[in-house]
């Protein structure tokens, strides 16, 4: 039965894989998606992104459908541009909308690319326009500025101001990006009263949102114990100390990794935690010295934890169970970041009837003729998690259905009709958000 109950997850990845026949496209279209591959051949990879290049293409971009823009810098050397384009509401007292996206983008190994991974690559057959950052997350600006630019062509005027942020190094913690951007008066003078911030593809045609992240720890375990020669038995070796602290974590972890398998949980509802590290051994010149136990052993735990979780039961296992001091076991716990917003509240974003950003949201897809899955956390971080500590409600969305989830991955790629549709969506979204007068 098991088996038979991933056959849907399954069928969703193996369709969502398959290539489907290009549709042809309409002058404008065209110029979208040229847009869109303009865009991606900006190498804005780390280590060395090429945000001079990403603010030339979008500050005039933005200039030419009329917002005001301006480029702000939270970093000493000024060469990590946070771009600010802005759409003024026709009632300047309401909480502005906030659409964010980072600039930067994680390295590709071109090797392992079909075709080259800054080249934007549009196959004429399939519509897939293959690039580094085509899912994650290059797709987003040009989506929101053409759709402001249809609704503009519509005569339509936002009541709320709307603001896009474009943001350095997200995918290296965010540091110099929105992390300091949300603590500064600039933010502050937005009057943010809501953000959509990226999400995921959906391997089906129902769009994925997101309504929180999980919390980030480091957890760090040291063990001790009296060094030996390597043939003698005898307790209380310091890597005999730290295999118990492993096994008892890799227990929880296959208890957690079980809840994902049976279908209940997704990834982003359970606690993940995983080796990324261990250090243990006496050195030799020629590798490790083979007769000797050493006294000290050491492994490093990525945990990750959904904000609903019971942050104090879980450092009181990580206390008692998984490094107990009577083993001679000690710890290290790296927070990154709160555990809770400005109010007090747990990092998350409501996503029923108790939020009326999330009723807006919603009619809005529906409006646009889609349809929306069950609001998930997501499992890794993004952007959205600082506006969030802030107290203002955000939300993940990127309008990818029917699409391989690849960010990260080799031979990312979006589909041109995927992204022309979520350009629509963006439209229906940006009408909806603006003219919320509650």
């Amino acid at each position: 039965m098991r088996r038979l109950s991933h056959f849907p997850l399954l069928a969703a990845v193996l369709l969502a894989a398959v290539p489907r026949p290009a549709h042809p496209l309409t002058e404008l279209e065209t110029s979208q998606i040229r847009r869109f591959q303009d865009y991606l051949r900006i190498c804005t990879a780390h280590p060395a992104p090429d945000y001079a290049g990403a603010a030339a293409f979008l500050l005039p971009y933005a200039a030419s459908l009329g917002l005001r823009t301006a480029t702000l810098h939270f970093s000493p050397c000024k060469s990590k541009p946070l771009l600010l384009l802005t759409w003024p509401g026709t009632d300047p007292s309401l909480p502005s909308i906030l659409l964010n996206s980072h600039l930067d983008s994680v390295p590709a190994e071109p090797e392992h690319w079909i075709h080259p991974p800054y080249a934007a690559h549009r196959d004429p057959a399939t519509g897939r326009v293959y690039a580094r950052g085509a899912q994650d997350d290059k797709c987003l600006p040009v989506q929101y500025l053409e759709a402001i630019r249809g609704l503009q062509a519509a005569g339509f005027a936002p009541a709320r101001t709307v603001h896009v942020s474009l943001v350095p190094d997200e995918e290296i913690g965010g540091e110099d990006g929105h992390e300091k951007f949300v603590q500064s008066e600039e933010f502050r003078a937005l009057n943010v009263g809501f953000m959509l911030d990226e999400g995921q593809a959906s391997l089906t045609d129902v769009y994925r949102v997101f309504y929180a992240d999980r919390l980030v720890w480091k957890l760090i375990v040291k063990a001790t114990g009296a060094p030996g020669h390597g043939s003698k038995l005898f307790d209380g070796a310091a890597v005999e100390n730290l295999m118990d602290c492993i096994e008892t974590v890799a227990g929880y972890r296959e208890a957690q990794f079980e809840k994902v398998k049976s279908g209940k949980y997704g990834p982003g509802e359970v606690v993940s935690v995983n080796p990324v590290y261990m250090n243990a051994g006496t050195p030799s010149p020629t590798g490790f010295v083979m007769n000797m136990q050493p006294s000290e052993a050491e492994v490093g735990f990525d945990l990750r934890l959904p904000p609903t979780e019971d942050i104090e039961q879980i450092e009181r296992r990580i206390k008692e169970e998984w490094a107990p001091a009577h083993k001679n076991l000690t710890y290290q716990l790296l927070k990154k970041g709160p555990v809770s917003d400005v109010t007090g509240r747990p990092l998350l974003t409501p996503a029923n009837e108790s939020n009326p950003w999330w009723a807006v949201f919603e009619q809005a897809i529906i409006s646009s003729g889609g349809k929306l899955a069950k609001p998930e956390i997501l499992s890794s971080t993004t952007d959205a998690r600082f506006v969030r500590q802030m107290g203002v409600p955000a939300l993940g969305f990127s309008p990818m259905i029917n699409t391989p989830i690849l960010l990260h991955d080799h031979n990312e790629f979006l589909e041109d009709k995927v992204f022309l549709r979520g350009i629509e969506v963006y439209q229906h979204l940006i009408r909806a958000l603006s003219s919320f007068k509650g």
